[in-house]
């Protein structure tokens, strides 16, 4: 399913809410966002390549992980994925490039003096053609990247000469030496990097709806198209936040590690992200909700046509009827009590007795 621009209907922040950041600041973003949003209409499967972002974050801190939804493979194991690497490849081909690029622009942004809001402007700047799941993904790739090479060389330093010699000229023997004290700067870092990945992961679902069972006019999908512009933003000022707060630990030595480590800014952004992707999960269980109720209705009116027709052998409606569920042979066979395919039951006579269910239909 296609992104295509909705009204824009901020939501209210709930009564009570400790944010920094209201909800007017986020409708003047949004006219930022939109006049600077020109995609050319490609579409690229960027899924695979979250996948891979998020086993960077598990192997920099497998606190963070394993986070691997059912039937996907475990981190580690999702790289040696030959169908992955093949749908990666694909992506990386036309991505490489701009993440790479994206990447150097957030380690300048963050070394500099930018304001976070211009800092993240101009990082989503670089990807105005894209549609909003490649950027929100991009985003996280690059900062994935940063995030990557700081750890492979924090947690080698002390056994690889290559990353010990790159660790003395970046101090980080004397940062990690004194890792206690920056356990709130770390802690905050990851909690934000986990709820963005959710983030990544809830929009990216709602790309993957089904176009034929719901469309942008349905009220749950529509609210939720406008609202992720926006959250694609504070995910990026989140990654802004974060990058900083990394970029802060290099080549600053002791005299820095005793400063406010501003870990209340990202408990901030981390608690805005995080009802930002709570609300847009409620509104994805909505579109599910609708999608089976399609679905449901397109099988029983598939039924009423196959009974109102002229059949020449019963498989067909015992196909219909007898649905084989997650390729389980559907049928046992009484004498050896041994799963069989429907399709045993082609030329037999076979005496149906169907329950009378009352079904209510809103």
């Amino acid at each position: 399913m296609s992104f295509r621009r909705a009204p824009v209907r901020m939501q209210k922040p709930a009564k009570g809410s400790r944010l920094m950041y209201s909800s007017s600041d986020d409708v003047a973003v949004m006219k930022q966002l939109e006049a600077a949003h020109a995609p050319d209409g490609q579409e690229i499967d960027v899924k695979p390549i979250l996948r891979v972002v998020e086993d960077i974050f598990v192997h920099a801190d497998p606190t963070l992980g394993p986070v691997a939804s059912p039937g996907t493979p475990v981190h580690g194991e999702a790289l040696e994925d030959q169908a992955l690497q093949a749908s990666m490849r694909d992506a990386l081909e036309s991505l490489a490039f701009v993440i790479d690029r994206v990447a150097t622009e957030i380690a300048c942004k963050c070394s500099g003096s930018e304001d976070a809001h211009g800092s993240a402007m101009a990082i989503l700047n670089m990807l105005a053609h894209f549609s909003w799941d490649a950027k929100l993904v991009i985003v996280l790739a690059a900062f994935g990247m940063n995030y990557g090479e700081f750890w492979l060389i924090a947690q080698n330093y002390s056994s690889n000469q290559l990353a010990k010699a790159v660790a003395i000229l970046k101090q980080l023997p004397e940062i990690l030496e004194l890792s206690n004290a920056q356990k709130p700067r770390f802690d905050a870092v990851r909690s934000v990097i986990k709820t963005m990945l959710d983030v990544g992961k809830c929009v990216i679902k709602f790309k993957e709806l089904p176009s034929q069972y719901i469309t942008s006019d349905v009220e749950a999908l529509s609210t939720a198209l406008s609202h992720i512009p926006i959250a694609v933003y504070w995910t990026a000022r989140s990654v802004v936040a974060c990058a900083s707060q990394i970029t802060g630990l290099v080549g600053l030595g002791h005299g820095h590690l005793a400063a406010t480590t501003e870990a209340w800014e990202l408990s901030s952004l981390g608690h805005k992200l995080s009802n930002m992707c709570s609300h847009l999960e409620a509104q994805l269980g909505t579109c599910y909700k609708h999608i089976d109720e399609k679905k449901f209705m397109e099988s029983y009116q598939s039924l009423i046509r196959l009974f109102e027709t002229t059949q020449i052998d019963n498989m067909k409606v015992l196909k219909a009827l007898i649905y084989a569920k997650d390729d389980l042979q559907p049928l046992v066979d009484g004498a050896t009590k041994k799963r069989v395919l429907s399709d045993s039951l082609s030329l037999i006579s076979i005496l149906t007795i169907l329950f009378a269910v009352s079904v209510i239909i809103e």
